[in-house]
């Protein structure tokens, strides 16, 4: 490991003191031990930059300065907000420790050593998520039995704007107000905090392919991204892991920004199987809704990196780990595809990236569709295939009310590396159907179970999981709170 980025990390070193300090004066100290770590590695990006060598390297130090900055919003929000309720609190301490992470992650990728003072202040931001991880279960079951609510019809007023009401429109033959969706998030961006106060910002796409990589960052809040269908408005891209790119920017479509709404569109990587990770679509937005969206890579096509996300409607295609991160995100009447690996892989669905206990993170698939892509469906039991693999240690994946295809594995779920985590994860199957659905042959692990009751079942759905009761309904788009 470079000794520039051991000193990013000894800088962090004092925080193991904050221990003893109440919660307020441990979430001030994280907000300086974050601040500091952001503007090192922004310091040193710099100075690569300067020197016109923006490498691997460069691209994990940037990472890594972005990170650190919408981490520190997050805890400036959690600090300005006395009345915060602890589910947003402990959401947003779990976005802080999956940026963290991340950051760690990107630079471990390639083989660096990351020093062991980057531990103290992953212990610093878990000190703080323990303030709020305590009683949260019990005090959830008491507001979910308050709001039994949901909604399965289709109210689709906030979804069907005209197009004379979109703020921006994208059309590559120049009949729009721009050409890429890259130039209407730069025109959004130079319109700066006026823009963003006005309500929700339209941006249409209209039909094309649009072969462009995009960012909507973290200061950029409530946009709605609308297409012209799935099939018709595609947002594509190829950058991956073998060309040398760390995971987190390989992504063809990022966004950070709150309360990100997108309907009615395709994010695809295309670099196939053999460049192994190439990510389709980022998601660190909170709040964020897809509704009637494609995904389409192979190996970690959807990145729900973190926060409250909800997908209602979507297709999603990939091969390994293709629905990954450290997201609390919940599927909906979604058509799950698993495509051709290459000859020496295995498909693995999920790999979901809990590494705290105290995160109110995990993956839930409900009422939704496994099944093979039209091109792997003929040469399926060729392969293996599973529903997931854990990530990290308290990796926590649940899969109910879902038609499972022949093509999942009897025993339903893989292994890592040995026998990591699977005392610790918490995998569980409830009412599942289709040939691949029996659990009479699923791994024993310790951290696995079959849900039998309707009560087991509820904290992972949208209700109590992602407390959707409080913001899905107001985008009109269907959906199911319970089981």
């Amino acid at each position: 490991m470079s000794t520039s980025v051991a000193v990013v990390f000894l800088l962090l070193a004092t925080a193991v003191t904050a221990f003893s300090l109440e919660e307020r004066e441990t979430l001030h100290i994280a907000q300086t031990k974050i601040s500091q770590a952001r503007d090192s590695f922004q310091a040193m990006l710099e100075l690569r930059e300067n020197k016109q060598d923006l490498d691997y390297m460069g691209m994990a130090f940037s990472s890594c300065a972005k990170l650190y900055g919408e981490s520190e919003s997050k805890v400036e929000q959690l600090l300005a907000n006395e009345n915060h309720k602890h589910d947003d609190a402990q959401t947003w301490l779990s976005g802080v420790l999956a940026n963290h992470r991340t950051c760690l992650d990107g630079l471990v990728e390639k083989g660096l050593d990351v020093h062991a003072d980057a531990q103290n202040l992953t212990s610093l931001i878990s000190e703080a998520l323990a303030f709020y991880g305590k009683t949260n279960d019990i005090r959830r079951g008491v507001e979910f039995r308050q709001c039994q609510y949901q909604n399965d019809g289709i109210r689709l007023e906030s979804w069907t704007p005209a197009t004379s009401n979109a703020d921006f429109i994208v059309a590559q033959d120049g009949s729009g107000t721009q050409r890429t969706i890259k130039d209407a998030v730069a025109e959004l961006g130079r319109r700066g905090k006026r823009a963003l106060t006005s309500g929700r910002i339209i941006i249409h796409v209209k039909a094309g392919v649009y072969n462009e990589q995009v960012e909507i960052g973290e200061h950029l809040r409530n946009v709605m991204l609308v297409g012209d269908g799935m099939d018709k408005t595609i947002v594509t891209g190829s950058k991956n892991y073998v060309d040398g790119y760390p995971t987190h920017n390989t992504a063809t479509f990022g966004v950070s920004g709150d309360g990100f709404w997108a309907r009615d569109i395709t994010f695809e990587n295309t670099a196939g199987p053999q460049k192994h990770q190439a990510v389709a679509l980022k998601v660190s937005s909170d709040l964020s809704v897809f509704y009637r969206c494609g995904f389409r890579g192979y190996q970690d096509t959807l990145y729900v990196h973190s926060l409250r996300q909800f997908y209602r409607d979507c297709h999603i295609y990939g091969t390994i780990d293709f629905i990954f991160g450290d997201a609390s995100a919940v599927f909906q009447n979604c058509d799950i595809f698993v495509r051709k690996p290459m000859s020496s892989q295995s498909n693995m669905i999920t790999a979901q990236g809990r590494d705290n206990p105290n995160e109110n993170t995990g993956i839930s698939i409900q009422g939704s569709r496994i099944r093979a892509a039209p091109e792997f469906f003929a040469v399926k039991n060729s392969y293996r295939s599973y529903l997931g693999r854990p990530w990290k240690k308290y990796s926590r994946t649940v899969v109910m009310e879902t038609d499972l295809d022949g093509l999942i594995s009897p025993k339903g779920w893989t292994e890592w590396r040995g026998s990591y985590a699977l005392s610790t994860l918490f995998y569980a199957e409830y009412m599942n159907t289709g040939f691949g659905a029996s659990t009479d042959s699923r791994v024993n692990w310790p951290g696995f179970h079959v849900i039998n009751s309707p009560e087991q079942a509820s904290p992972f759905t949208a209700g109590r999981f992602i407390q959707g009761d409080s913001w899905i309904p107001a985008t009109g788009v269907p959906f199911k709170l319970g089981v």
